[in-house]
């Protein structure tokens, strides 16, 4: 069990996808319900709270540490596929909506519940980043293959994607940047762990918080846009509208 507690995570996309996938045929055959054992025990065990080494998954699971490591050729590979399941279908999510506020608002609402189910794996994948940002600051890491985040990066952006068009790429960003820190696990730790606050009022400031962001993003927008525009420019439209017309 100290094992399983020494682990070491940083919630990254930098695990090449071939090791946590399979081709067309391996998917239907005894590879894939033996990948699938794997890593609906690593998900048993991290909604446990632990966050398992692929040694660890292996023995829970009744298989050998060759075979285990076939499948997944390092922790971190092991945590990244772990994480993809718990996320399921908010990996899938996409709007019709052409409206930002009701694009967000979908991805929020749709997000949540999933977020919510999934929690301690997401915590436990957390505890095991926090771990190893520690032991990469002290020089004690090693060679560990390493995670960033990278889902909610691409997410968000999707979902803010009608605003490309009326941002400047700073400013879209910027609110993509933005709406990262009310959407995910840590709003999760920051207003059920630390305020208690219930699910269902976590989800309305976060909704609240989300909206005020796109309001502000875009009033910014038509701000900077009116302060660049030349004098002259503004002088003549403000002559226009003021000039009686005449038959």
């Amino acid at each position: 069990m100290q094992s399983i507690l020494r682990c070491a995570y940083h919630f990254d996309m930098n695990v090449p996808i071939q090791e946590t996938s399979l081709n067309s045929r391996e998917m239907r055959g005894p590879r894939a319900r033996t990948r699938r054992l794997m890593l609906d025990t690593a998900v048993r065990l991290m909604q446990a709270g632990i966050t398992p080494s692929v040694t660890d998954v292996a023995e829970a699971a009744g298989v050998s540490r060759a075979t285990a490591y076939r499948y997944f050729t390092s922790q971190a590979a092991l945590v990244h596929a772990a994480v993809d399941e718990g996320l399921g279908p908010i990996l899938e999510w996409q709007s019709a909506s052409t409206d930002t506020e009701e694009r967000v608002a979908d991805l929020l609402a749709s997000s949540m519940p999933r977020i919510a189910k999934f929690e301690a794996t997401f915590k436990a994948a957390l505890k095991l980043s926090l771990d190893q940002w520690a032991r990469r600051q002290a020089g004690t890491l090693g060679p560990e293959p390493r995670f960033k985040r990278g889902h909610r990066v691409e997410i968000l952006q999707q979902a803010i994607a009608p605003l490309r068009d009326k941002l400047s790429e700073q400013e879209f960003l910027r609110l993509a940047k933005a709406l990262s820190l009310v959407y995910g696990l840590e709003l999760v730790i920051v207003l059920r762990d630390i305020w208690g606050l219930g699910k269902a009022e976590t989800e309305e400031i976060a909704q609240w918080a989300a909206r005020a962001l796109i309001r502000t993003a875009i009033a910014d927008a038509g701000a900077s846009q009116n302060a660049s525009e030349p004098v002259a420019a503004k002088s003549r439209r403000r002559a226009s509208k003021t000039t009686p017309h005449t038959e």
